[in-house]
């Protein structure tokens, strides 16, 4: 399991087949990891998160950052006003973020909806978690507490729509 890091700022950081499609064995129920942590899978491709997209796969190509910046300056609107907007309950999940095929290394950033890295104070109150290391091929695991709120999860190293997560009761 990759190491959990609360509070990195989002360069540090980065995102996520069909699972927001969320391999959920049941609407509302996650696939669980030992001890029952559930599991929320999140597949990258280029400039995207599959399973937040409804499993649709644009095709994008890229090559470096610039890419996405350009793809999501023409597109990520309109895509994420169609994306699925994930909903948990407040608990422990481990978030295993797959780099299915964009060939440099990625990573995943989820953070409470008002987290801004630039405050000192946030990074002591606010949830955040990150990491990066995604090679093409490679999963990583991201273990989060999460509490009631609205949350954005992405990938800034394949720069992805900010995703939203709703936490409820």
């Amino acid at each position: 399991m990759a190491p959990v890091a609360r509070g990195l700022p989002g360069f540090y950081a980065a995102a996520l087949l069909a699972a927001l499609m969320l391999v959920l064995p049941a609407p509302g129920r996650p696939a669980t990891a030992a001890g029952d942590t559930p599991v929320i899978q999140l597949t990258q491709v280029a400039c995207q998160f599959l399973e937040s997209e409804n499993g649709v796969d644009h095709g994008f190509i890229t090559r470096r950052k610039e890419d996405c910046e350009k793809i999501n300056a023409e597109t990520g609107a309109a895509r994420l006003a169609a994306a699925r907007v994930l909903k948990l309950k407040p608990g422990r999940y481990i978030f295993r973020v797959t780099n299915k095929d964009v060939p440099y290394d990625l990573g995943f950033w989820l953070r409470e909806r008002d987290y801004n890295w630039r405050n000192p104070l946030h990074k002591l109150t606010k949830i955040s978690v990150s990491g990066g290391g995604l090679a093409p091929g490679t999963t990583k695991d991201y273990e989060v507490e999460l509490k009631p709120g609205e949350y954005l999860y992405s990938c800034p190293l394949n720069p992805t729509p900010d995703y939203r997560l709703v936490v409820t009761e």
